[in-house]
């Protein structure tokens, strides 16, 4: 027997989920493929939850219940000194949230099983096959599916990419880098405890729960990702680069990874897309590879979704290629930035204690910084407008005060569009909500389900709004 559903999304880690829900809550009958049969939450690697995807948590009602799982961090170091004050960006959420992925996931699976996601366990695919009508896919041990599209959000080694040909170019950046999860007999001051010196690099991150993800990497070390670790080794690093090991002890695991740096070539083939990790993967420096593979979904799902319902064509699943591919290809270029100042760290101490003199400073002088916790927040991503738009078009809209006392990521709630204007110059529809601005409003804005804003205008008129609504799948069919 062969399974049908309209969208079948592969992988059922963060950016799955995530996507599967949001097709599934916009009524897409969703089929979610997972190749394993359990998943192993002692090894997640992401833990930290930046300001954007948190705004886009919330407008799925699911981010104040994450918050609580966690632990804020309204300062990131980087490079030991240098610091990043999240605190002033002008969201709801200043800061980086530390929990880790299986937090995240738990919420993310019990929405999507709720919107009616039907999730098969044990579907290795093996197989993927596209016809003009849609695809055909197959596993090993949960037998035949088809859909009219088909999402790879498999990870680095993801099958739907290689089954499909996209090709996934790039190269390792770092290796050796130890990880394991510990506990500790003193309690860390900061919610994540970082340096790099001439020993090397080194970080505790707390789960929540008294385990803590420890990550090390010894100046110049590459060997292999099969060469044995020991706790003494880890220990030892700890102490050279952080000034104590705080009594780590009783690892549960430890071993040894390397971080590649890759991108897909297009992210779009046909009826099969890319999301994720499957369509970029780069060092975890900056926390950003979870958090862009949840933004990936968050533009995907709205479009895929109007596609499927026939409410919009071809041409706007293509934008989602021309807004995301940017998107990867800068956090993989922050992201290395990042590795490659901790790789580059001063090779005696004496110059690691000029840079520490040197790097407060120029996190207080740079101008630079602010724009790089905005990018690193995910807060200053915007998208490309056309010729001639309003200076607003295609940037990320704020948590707005609505007249009638709900927020602006309340009513976005409902996955569609949100007209933010005086009066009601046009009928609201099951993909288009009507509000008023609690205050002054300088522009009428059309906001699009993943919060950034698809047009804005100063003076308009109900012509030239109509016209414009006629662009986006704001109708309902």
């Amino acid at each position: 027997m062969t399974e049908a559903a309209d969208v079948l999304v592969v992988g059922a880690g963060p950016t799955g989920l995530l996507l599967a829900g949001d097709l599934a809550a916009a009524g897409v009958r969703v089929t979610l493929l997972e190749r394993r049969e359990h998943a192993d939450a002692n090894m997640t690697r992401a833990f930290a939850v930046h300001a954007r995807t948190l705004e886009v948590l919330d407008a799925r009602g699911l981010a104040d219940e994450l918050v609580a799982l966690g632990r804020k961090a309204p300062v990131v170091g980087v490079f030991g000194r240098l610091e990043l004050r999240l605190h002033r960006l002008r969201t709801r959420f200043p800061f980086a949230l530390i929990t880790p992925q299986y937090n995240l996931e738990g919420l993310l699976e019990r929405r999507a099983l709720a919107a009616g996601v039907r999730i098969a366990r044990g579907a290795e695919v093996v197989a993927v096959r596209q016809r003009a009508d849609g695809v055909a896919v197959e596993t090993a041990g949960a037998g035949s599916f088809r859909a009219g599209y088909v999402v790879g959000c498999d990870g680095v080694r993801s099958a739907v990419r290689r089954l499909t040909g996209i090709g996934f170019p790039g190269r390792w950046v770092v290796r050796s880098v130890m990880l394991a999860d510990v506990r500790l007999k003193e309690v860390p001051a900061d919610a994540v405890t970082t340096n790099a010196n001439q020993h090397g690099f080194a970080s505790l991150v707390p789960f929540g729960d008294g385990w803590y993800r420890a990550i090390g990497w010894i100046a110049g070390d590459d060997r292999a990702d099969d060469a044995p670790v020991s706790e003494e080794e880890l220990a030892g690093l700890l102490r050279r680069v952080l000034g104590s090991d705080h009594g780590m002890h009783e690892p549960r695991w430890i071993s040894r990874f390397h971080s590649d740096e890759r991108q897909a070539v297009r992210y779009r083939e046909g009826r099969v897309l890319l999301a994720g990790d499957a369509a970029h993967v780069h060092s975890p420096a900056g926390g950003m590879g979870m958090n862009t593979g949840l933004q990936d979904a968050a533009n995907l799902g709205w479009k895929l979704a109007a596609v499927v319902q026939g409410r919009a064509g071809d041409p706007l699943l293509d934008s989602y290629e021309q807004e995301r591919h940017p998107v990867g290809k800068q956090a993989l270029r922050i992201s290395g930035a990042i590795t490659r100042g901790v790789l580059s760290a001063p090779r005696s101490a004496r110059a690691h204690q000029l840079r520490n003199l040197v790097m407060p400073l120029a996190s207080r002088l740079s101008s630079h910084t602010a724009w790089g916790e905005r990018l690193l927040s995910g807060i200053g991503i915007s998208y490309p407008a056309p010729r001639g738009s309003h200076r607003l078009t295609g940037r990320r809209v704020p948590d707005l005060r609505l007249a009638d006392g709900q927020r602006l990521y309340e009513v976005l709630r409902g996955g569609g569009f949100v007209l933010v204007t005086r009066g009601a110059p046009v009928p609201e529809s099951q993909w288009l909500r009507l509000a008023a601005p609690a205050g002054p409003l300088r522009s009428t804005l059309l906001i699009r389900p993943d919060g950034h804003i698809a047009w804005a205008c100063d003076t308009p008129d109900t012509g030239r709004l109509r016209a414009e609504l006629e662009r986006w799948p704001v109708a309902t069919p």
